[in-house]
């Protein structure tokens, strides 16, 4: 059965603002005092989309196939992609650690629903699922749009988190606010954060949430909601954040109308969040990687594919569904691009890494909230990368046994150094059409291609597992390396 998506992914975290983070030191200070008190009213919406309809069991890449016209992939065959198997037979599965997942509202069924998706998967119970409400108590749940999409949202987050870290715990942080009425969610969410930071919840917390950086009012709106990002700081905790959905379009305060020229989002542009943009896995219909699976990835854009358009949208086509990207209008380049300032110029550049969100080739998720048929929908967006790479931290936390905080001075570092954790992505673009307004006209928006090294598309690419966690757990060690002496300690990891 075709439905729409239950989630327009909104501009993944955009949010204008004139002061930045810069410098050029390897990891940035914390920036100083927020500009502005006003309280921000801006849309924020979860980063993902749903393909189809519900399916009875988890269904193959071969069924994908034959009955919607694009891939489809289990939890297995993820991990499979990114190599992790062989993590994990270094009893590095994320034990010890706490991954932090915060959405708003949550979703009512979630436990059951984890458990349902672990026995399919063939995946142990974490070795714990706590949800607290730090920011007020979530309102009862009832079957609409917006609590629809926030409960999904909170599904994919939780069940692909722990399909990376599988050994790892997972706090649900739920917020009673998302947008209503004019008022915005993010200063519960804000406040939510700042709870899990000062008591030492967690090590790495993952929003699948933003807002276009545009669709504030004032810069000081956006630099005043921005205290939980330099408390994680502080306190080494690693923030992570989806790049959107929507390619170099993102959606204005109304959630449904494109810019038509490029935008990025918040809170993935902050310097003091890792954004995560989106790749495209290319498996066999049996799940097998064609060749190596990571380094065959690509930018995620199903923008221009009938089929994948067709089941979301219900038409051909085209509709923006790719990975988001740019250039910040908000902050400066920070310390840690100065080495890719031919790409960012004298701005942020986002996103900072990549990993799976295509449609067309989603990963099953499992759901039984009221509202929508219960069962396995084949699920999409920056909201399955950012979860995915909580995930990888925690391995890597695990490894360091430390927690690892801002990793994006570790990110270009590595990739300037050439290690093997960090697969190039040189194929793709995040450039997006689609029709609106009145008359219906067609737009495209241009935006950024792969290339060798960092680009706007992909970051600095995608990750192979085993040598992505060992070499983010080597940097833990000390607080600053030297090109020349990373190369040298790298050279000595198995």
């Amino acid at each position: 059965m075709r439905r729409a998506p239950f989630a327009v992914a909104a501009a993944a975290g955009s949010i204008a603002l004139s002061a930045a983070l810069g410098g050029a030191g390897a990891a940035p200070p914390p920036p100083g005092p927020a500009v502005g008190s006003a309280s921000p009213v801006v849309l924020i919406s979860p980063d993902l989309r749903h393909l189809a309809g519900a399916q009875a069991v988890p269904p193959t890449t071969a069924f994908c196939e034959k009955h919607y016209g694009i891939a489809c992939y289990r939890p297995k065959e993820v991990q499979r992609a990114y190599q992790l198997p062989a993590v994990y037979r270094r009893g590095i599965t994320g034990k010890g650690q706490t991954i932090v997942i915060v959405d708003s509202y949550g979703s009512p069924t979630v436990a059951r629903d984890l458990a349902v998706f672990d026995k399919a998967a063939g995946l142990p119970a974490p070795p714990s699922l706590k949800i607290i409400q730090p920011a007020g108590k979530v309102p009862p749940y009832r079957a609409n749009y917006s609590r629809e999409g926030w409960a999904g949202e909170t599904e994919l987050d939780v069940e692909y988190a722990h399909a990376i870290a599988p050994g790892a715990r997972i706090l649900l942080v739920e917020t009673p606010t998302s947008e209503n009425e004019g008022r915005s969610g993010f200063p519960a969410i804000v406040k939510a954060e700042k709870y899990v930071i000062d008591h030492h919840l967690g090590g790495v917390i993952s929003q699948s949430f933003s807002a276009t950086e545009q669709t504030f009012a004032k810069p000081s709106r956006l630099l005043s909601l921005r205290g939980a990002y330099k408390d994680a700081f502080r306190h080494r905790v690693t923030v992570l954040s989806a790049s959107g959905d929507s390619g170099a379009a993102d959606v204005k305060y109304d959630g449904s109308t494109y810019f038509v020229k490029p935008v990025t989002s918040w809170p993935d542009s902050d310097p003091l969040v890792t954004g995560v943009g989106g790749t495209q896995l290319h498996l066999t219909a049996h799940g097998r990687a064609e060749g190596r699976p990571a380094r065959a990835a690509t930018v995620w854009n199903d923008t221009y594919d009938a089929a994948t358009n067709e089941f979301i949208f219900g038409d051909r086509g085209p509709d923006p569904l790719a990975g988001g990207g740019g250039k910040s209008v908000t902050f400066a380049r920070p310390g840690y691009q100065s080495g890719v300032r031919r790409i960012v110029g004298s701005h942020r550049g986002v996103p900072d890494i990549s990993m799976s969100s295509a449609c067309n080739g989603g990963v099953d998720m499992y759901q039984s909230f009221k509202g929508q048929p219960a069962g396995w929908y084949p699920t999409c967006g920056t909201s399955e990368a950012t979860p995915e790479l909580a995930g990888i931290v925690a391995l890597a936390d695990q490894a360091a046994h430390r927690q690892l905080g801002l990793i994006n001075p570790d990110l270009y570092l590595l990739s300037a150094v050439h290690a093997r954790g960090i697969v190039d992505v040189t194929r793709g673009y995040t450039t997006v059409s689609f029709r609106q307004g009145s008359a219906n006209k067609l737009f495209k928006v241009r935006g950024f291609a792969a290339r060798r090294g960092y680009d706007l598309a992909s970051g600095v690419g995608t990750v192979n597992g085993p040598a992505f966690v060992a070499e983010l757990a080597l940097m833990a060690k000390r607080p600053t390396w030297t090109a020349r002496e990373l190369k040298l300690a790298l050279a000595k990891l198995p």
